[in-house]
């Protein structure tokens, strides 16, 4: 049984456009120029001043509101866990930078001093991000190789070791990336991550994920593999691996074993228990705290061999300048390195910020992001984002604001400062078994290959194409490659988009696809054709080839052939003199049988069996000149052949650019725009209360000559 359904009644007359703006006056309203924009945007007045200091020091925002005795214990709570998290993290994602561990200390320190102020963002943790150490490292990589000359001249900074030459790299590839997000952020195009979709990144981030994992292999097997930079780098470097693998260090393979295991297993435990756990446990920093302690028991350094992460930087060093040589030489990879990280950073935030109520501006992120790693960079960090591992755990451990980032920021502080020399005896394998554990979420993206093929093809084209470029070309190139598929499936689907025959649903005014609906109304002589997506140069041509698939001729075609046939008409009557009769004219249009005369179609004047085109424009948000163009033309092919063109539900701004373009003339007039498709249909069926067809009819006169004429034959 149906359930009962409300109903509703409308009667109004049948409007076209002309028709509604005679009953109902339209406002015309004066649209802003550039220059009454600009001067908007540079008036000031007390009201704009406080906005803009607000928006520019979000913490003013959030602190007037915290709630001390409510928010003050998670906070801290959160702080510590995070810091835990964040000290091993950032001593692990260093070594992906190709840097000495106790940079990465630095990287979760100085970045978020200035996030503090300057971010929109209550929940994510600023640090290091492995993504970007790893591009990072692809660029010390390339200007300091182990083995070579160094592609930038370092010696005005004195005389520089092998990591501080690394050191002074990194941090002028994150200065200058900064500077990139600073400029957005200024220049307001926060909206440039947009063009990162969730798929892209998916991609990009799953096979950063795989050139991590194989990075970290040379810490995990204990073997000496020299970094390898460029497109394929990621099958030199295997083959390199599988060159010494005889050589393996069996305790520093056995320790990265066990720890991946341990720290696998609790990390899910975390996950399954989240609920009744107050804190997540902080795996990472009991098997550091245990590793270090039997590294330095055993002597794993001395008897084994074992690489451990030896001196640390006690305290911090004074601020040092890019240097310009590696500005110059970084600056194509520093771009795309700006990018990454803004657009993670942004999509994790996001996430928080709907789930907590609140709202970020990406221009401000931009803007604090810009700054946070250009102060950092001054102080020798590398480039900082977040991580999505290292947030859920400030979140979820109580943390409300970025005071539980400031506490963890100061928990690195003090390992800097005073504890550093207890990491020490810490094996490199077990930060690099760290590092893979960490990767299990991003690695897991495979999965979403089967999905994507089942529901959308082409995306499923964007985040392979994203992933195989990114593991074999490198990850800058891999993006631009990535980008570049996601820009050419939007163009696949913007100039071949699915145009459809609309039929009316019996008893309403709804119109779907004729071929999904078993019972539906489709008027003789009247079609209905739907375009589903603008109408601009590059698939104009797709629009009319539709278009005259749809309707089965050749409006243009038609009407030659009839041109053709009246000249050889009037070509008879002006040599034929008064001996024209209608069996001559019989003779060209008819085909003779041995049954005698018999009016047939022949090839020489098309039969068409349409009388009324209705155009459903409810789905084109804009027309180009080109478009607008080859659209008047089409109109008029069919016009000139008596078929009656309608255009339904056009946008006002597009019928406002039809005007300005001198789109309508003696032929194409405004009576053929109707408000909705089914005004159109009604208009139809009560002009043509006949379906009818057009013929050529030939009159006999008194004088022996012959007219024709366009006549409907019913």
């Amino acid at each position: 049984m149906a359930a009962l359904r409300n109903r509703y009644t409308v009667s109004r007359p049948v409007y076209s456009e002309d028709s509604f703006a005679e009953d109902h006056e339209k406002v015309y309203r004066m649209h802003k120029t550039m220059w009454d924009h600009t001067k908007q945007y540079l008036t000031c007045n007390s009201k704009r001043a406080k906005n803009a200091v607000l928006s520019f020091l979000p913490i003013i925002g959030w602190m007037r509101i915290y709630r001390v005795r409510e928010w003050l214990l998670g906070d801290v709570v959160s702080g510590i866990s995070t810091g835990l998290v964040a000290i091993m993290q950032g001593l692990a994602f260093s070594l992906l930078a190709e840097l000495p561990p106790s940079y990465g200390l630095y990287t979760a320190f100085f970045p978020m001093l200035t996030y503090f102020f300057l971010g929109t963002s209550r929940h994510i943790s600023v640090g290091s991000f492995p993504v970007l150490s790893l591009m990072v490292g692809a660029v010390v990589i390339r200007l300091i190789p182990d083995e070579g000359v160094p592609l930038v001249n370092l010696t005005t900074s004195g005389n520089l070791t092998l990591d501080q030459q690394r050191v002074l790299v990194a941090s002028s590839v994150t200065f200058l990336m900064g500077v990139f997000q600073l400029a957005m952020g200024l220049l307001q195009v926060g909206f440039i991550v947009v063009y990162l979709s969730d798929t892209l990144v998916s991609g990009f981030t799953t096979a950063a994920a795989v050139h991590i994992v194989v990075s970290q292999l040379k810490f995990v097997l204990g073997l000496e593999v020299p970094g390898i930079n460029g497109p394929l780098a990621i099958i030199y470097t295997l083959e390199k691996v599988f060159v010494q693998i005889t050589s393996t260090n069996i305790c520093d393979l056995v320790m990265s074993i066990v720890i991946m295991l341990v720290v696998f297993v609790v990390k899910e435990l975390n996950d399954k228990y989240k609920a009744k756990l107050p804190v997540p446990i902080p795996i990472e920093a009991i098997m550091t705290v245990i590793a270090c302690g039997v590294s330095y028991g055993f002597n794993f350094e001395d008897r084994y061999r074992v690489q451990v992460v030896g001196k640390m930087v006690s305290g911090y060093e004074s601020p040092v300048a890019p240097n310009m040589d590696v500005l110059q030489q970084s600056a194509a990879e520093a771009f795309p390195i700006a990018i990454v990280g803004f657009a993670v950073a942004f999509s994790v935030a996001k996430v928080y910020a709907i789930k907590h109520d609140y709202t970020i501006d990406g221009n401000q992120e931009l803007i604090a992001f810009g700054v946070s790693n250009i102060f950092g960079a001054s102080f020798r960090s590398f480039a900082a984002s977040t991580a999505l591992s290292r947030t859920a755990v400030q979140e979820s451990s109580g943390g409300r604001t970025q005071i539980a980032g400031l506490i963890s920021a100061m928990m690195t502080m003090i390992v800097t400062v005073a504890l550093g020399f207890l990491l020490e005896p810490l094996p490199r394998s077990v930060l690099g078994a760290l590092v893979i554990v960490n990767l299990k979420g991003m690695l897991m993206q495979f999965r979403e290959i089967p999905y994507l093929w089942r529901k959308d093809k082409p995306e499923c084209v964007v985040w392979v194409g994203t992933c195989v470029g990114s593991i074999l070309l490198g990850l800058d190139i891999g993006l631009a490659v990535g980008l570049g598929v996601e820009l050419l499936t939007v163009v696949f689907r913007t100039q071949f988009p699915r145009c459809c025959v609309l039929a009316n649903i019996p008893g309403t005014e709804l119109y779907r696809d004729s071929k999904d609906y078993l019972h539906v109304f489709e008027p003789r002589g009247v079609k209905i054709f739907r375009i589903p997506s603008p109408i601009f140069f590059a698939n104009i041509d797709f629009f009319r080839d539709k278009l005259i698939q749809a309707v089965g001729f050749n409006p243009l075609r038609v009407l030659r052939k009839r041109n053709k046939a009246l000249r050889k008409i009037k070509k008879m009557l002006k040599n034929s003199d008064d001996h024209i009769t209608q069996k001559s004219l019989r003779d060209l249009f008819c085909s003779t049988t041995d049954e005698g005369f018999k009016m047939e179609e022949l090839d020489l004047v098309p039969r068409v069996d349409l009388h009324s085109l209705i155009l459903d424009f409810s789905a084109v948000s804009f027309l180009d000149i080109s478009a607008l163009k080859g659209l008047k033309t089409t109109l008029k092919e069919f016009i000139r052949i008596n078929v009656q063109v309608y255009v339904v539900s056009c946008d006002p701004y597009i019928m406002e650019k039809l005007h300005k373009c001198t789109f309508f003339d003696d032929e194409i007039q405004t009576s053929i725009f109707f408000p909705t498709l089914h005004d159109a249909m009604l208009h139809t069926l009560t002009s043509k209360s006949n379906d009818t067809i057009n013929a050529l009819v030939v009159r006999k006169l008194p004088a022996g000559l012959c007219i024709i004429r366009i006549k409907p034959i019913i």
